[in-house]
């Protein structure tokens, strides 16, 4: 006897129950959108009040080297009953701040000009080359990155003294070149290896050496990074302190950050504040200027060279 089975009819696929309040997805999304938006409302508040305390004292410093020195002292938050321009004639002239920008931009104009050629010339072989050490003498270079620079303050004093370079001009730009290397030759590293390498090979096959390829067609194509660390090398070689304190000792040839503080510790005998904050922004204006100017690049070189960094 057969037995034939009975017939099963499908049940339905079970079907999840919704809370009242709506969908889950909505109720998700929602809650999703309200912590971006105070995420986001947090973090712009605190962008606000960072720009604020970051521009308001330069804008006060700003206002005040337009004032007298009665107007300085009395009434330090009103605004100048005249401006007085007479200000940065005294801080350019009698405090000799024109003599300390210019002592500036000559020690500048060599450590940059070095920095950059010096650093480009080695990551493009770090990063184009093969050969034995090659990884070696690279973290040879990241090192530098590791040590302060008042650690070597005394052997640096005491190694340009017995070459003769204590107070020169050169002296001082060939230890700006030294502490700016290691990060710019890792930044510029990444950089080059980040630019198409068959333009190269290309130019190899055609009959050009490996000069020529450098200087007229990878150095070109590597604009943007080299923008880009001029400007980071410029701030922070225009701001250097320790190292001319310690190694420019003649007065004649103070940098601008020891001619400010030279007349900072003169007013302090003294009462021409009109001239100090004249001063201070003949000292910050070019720096700010320079950022201002080539902030994209800045950003957009930063950003390619850490691709492969």
């Amino acid at each position: 006897m057969s037995i034939v089975p009975s017939a099963v009819e499908p049940t339905p696929a079970a079907v999840p129950s919704q809370p009242e309040g709506g969908p889950p997805s909505t109720v998700a999304g929602k809650k999703s959108s309200l912590t971006d938006w105070s995420v986001g409302g947090i973090t712009q508040v605190l962008l606000i009040l960072w720009t604020l305390l970051v521009v308001m004292p330069f804008l006060w410093m700003i206002m005040t080297s337009f004032k007298t020195d009665a107007e300085i002292i009395h009434s330090p938050w009103d605004l100048p009953a005249t401006l007085q321009w007479d200000n940065f004639a005294r801080a350019w002239n009698e405090a000799r701040i024109g003599r300390y920008f210019v002592n500036t931009l000559i020690v500048m104009s060599m450590s940059l000009t070095g920095t950059l050629i010096i650093s480009a010339m080695a990551a493009y072989v770090l990063s184009r080359f093969e050969f034995i050490g090659r990884r070696v003498l690279f973290f040879i270079f990241l090192a530098g990155l590791m040590f302060p620079v008042f650690l070597a303050l005394v052997p640096l004093s005491f190694l340009l003294r017995d070459l003769n370079l204590t107070g020169t001009y050169h002296g001082l730009a060939l230890v700006y070149i030294a502490y700016s290397l290691p990060f710019t030759i890792f930044f510029m590293t990444g950089f080059f290896k980040s630019l198409p390498g068959e333009v190269a090979e290309a130019a190899i096959i055609d009959g050009a050496n490996h000069y020529q390829v450098f200087f007229q067609i990878m150095l070109p194509m590597a604009k943007a990074g080299l923008i880009a660390m001029g400007i980071f090398n410029f701030i922070g070689q225009w701001n250097q302190f320790l190292l001319p304190l310690v190694l420019m000792p003649n007065q004649d040839r103070y940098l601008l950050s020891q001619g400010l503080q030279f007349l900072a510790i003169q007013q302090g005998y003294g009462n021409d504040y009109g001239a100090l904050f004249a001063a201070l922004v003949i000292t910050m204006v070019p720096t700010l200027i320079v950022y201002v100017l080539f902030q994209r690049r800045l950003e957009s070189g930063l950003t390619a060279g850490a691709l492969k960094g």
